[in-house]
């Protein structure tokens, strides 16, 4: 396989690698929700296979980006790595603005922030996924970009990462997380918080669990213990809410996300979605109207190529993890890059081998372990003859730093709520 090296001197996985078979149309839809890891993408992927017609609303706002590839003609899954950026925006659109008070009209009302960055990474064969979510109180360089207007703003050596998205838009969030990682990132997707209500709704709710109640004001949440199906705006407000979980911060925030993640990708594999065409289409046509993508997931087939590098991920291969930060000597209110455990992280990536999380659930106390679920089944076949299975020649596994919280979708995790 390979390489080529990063201005940090990390190694980053080629984009080529072998082809492999189609499955059938219910292991496409089964793989949506292990290759997007979030609602956005996808219900976009399955509109790209189901609802071809619905494309031009997809295509309207498309965003250009600086890495963008040539997509082969066949619906075979995309070749070699895969590196895809997925951002939540606060906007405050019409229809929304009143369930979100200040943010919608204090003196911050007119700023579009980028609160939710999540780089998703889909390796070469043998085919893992790994999800980054990156702090918003993040401090960290955000490159020179342009936005929509032609202005053209100044390198910063240190500023708040979800300011990226003012500078510059998508274009510039994908600059920003690219240059932090090392990584090309050739597709991102943008959806607004109005985009997250219209597509949570299509799913037909999550169910999350609480091991204690949550209450936050900020959010309207107010929430006793236990299992609870959201979805719309309490959906929304479940993956917004900071002051109801861990310590009241954002690396809490950040697993408290991840949970409802592992959670979806679960719903989604199911048969109550895969084998029901008519919610299928109801989180196609959804998604395709509240997501923006760049210009490199408009075509249908990038969507379809993508959903089927990951058709057979196992569970314990989908590995959500928080960027690993310190806190920052100049504001206890923000953090700043721990570029040594994440150089470690970077170089466990390029090196496609299982990874193994030492840190906490979370690095905000923002969940814990669901001690009630059911354990995971082994994703490791068993020879019926009782031999030693032969290990994959990228089966050694790599320890990431303790400094690096996160979980496993194998992983079942309750929200650490809070009744302050």
């Amino acid at each position: 396989m390979s390489k080529t090296t990063t201005p940090r001197g990390r190694a980053t996985i080629a984009r080529h690698g072998r082809l492999r078979s189609v499955g059938p149309l219910a292991q496409f839809f089964r793989a949506l929700a292990v290759a997007m890891a979030v609602v956005l993408v996808a219900g976009a992927g399955v509109a790209a296979y189901a609802v071809y017609d619905l494309s031009s609303s997809f295509t309207a706002d498309a965003v250009d980006l600086p890495d963008q590839p040539a997509v082969p003609p066949d619906l075979g899954e995309l070749k070699g790595g895969v590196n895809l950026l997925l951002v939540g925006t606060d906007e405050c659109e019409p229809d929304f603005a009143q369930y979100f008070g200040d943010r919608c009209t204090g003196p911050d009302a007119g700023d579009n922030l980028n609160d939710v960055n999540m780089l998703v990474h889909i390796s070469d064969a043998p085919r893992r996924v790994t999800v980054i979510s990156f702090p918003r109180d993040l401090m960290a360089p955000i490159p020179s970009c342009t936005d929509a207007d032609g202005n053209v703003s100044s390198a910063m050596s240190k500023q708040q990462i979800n300011s990226a998205y003012m500078y510059g838009g998508l274009a510039c969030v994908v600059q920003t997380v690219s240059e932090l990682s090392g990584l090309q990132i050739p597709f991102a997707a943008k959806v607004s918080f109005g985009g997250v209500i219209n597509i949570t709704d299509a799913i037909g709710g999550v169910d999350v669990c609480i091991a204690n109640g949550i209450k936050d004001s900020n959010t309207g949440i107010d929430w006793p213990a236990g299992m609870r199906t959201i979805q719309g705006l309490d959906a929304l407000q479940f993956l917004r809410t900071r002051h109801g979980v861990g310590d009241g911060g954002d690396l809490g925030r950040i697993s408290n996300q991840q949970q409802y993640m592992s959670r979806l990708t679960t719903k989604l594999r199911s048969e109550e979605v895969l084998s029901n065409p008519a919610t299928l289409y109801k989180l196609a046509s959804t998604a395709l109207r509240n997501v923006d993508p760049s210009t490199s997931l408009t075509n249908p087939l990038t969507l379809v190529q993508i959903a089927m590098a990951v058709k057979d991920v196992p569970f314990n291969e989908i590995v959500f993890v928080q960027y690993p930060t310190f806190a920052d000597p100049a504001d206890p209110n923000r953090v700043v890059p721990d570029y040594d455990a994440a150089d470690a992280l970077w170089s466990a990536l390029a090196a496609n081998q299982p990874i193994q999380l030492s840190g906490d659930l979370s690095g905000g106390d923002g969940v814990i372990a669901d001690e009630s679920a059911t354990p995971a089944p082994s994703d490791t076949p068993v020879p019926t003859d009782g031999a030693t299975p032969t290990p994959d020649p990228s089966s050694s596994v790599i320890t990431l730093p303790s400094e690096i919280a996160g979980q496993t979708a194998a992983q079942a995790t309750c929200s650490n709520g809070n009744v302050r």
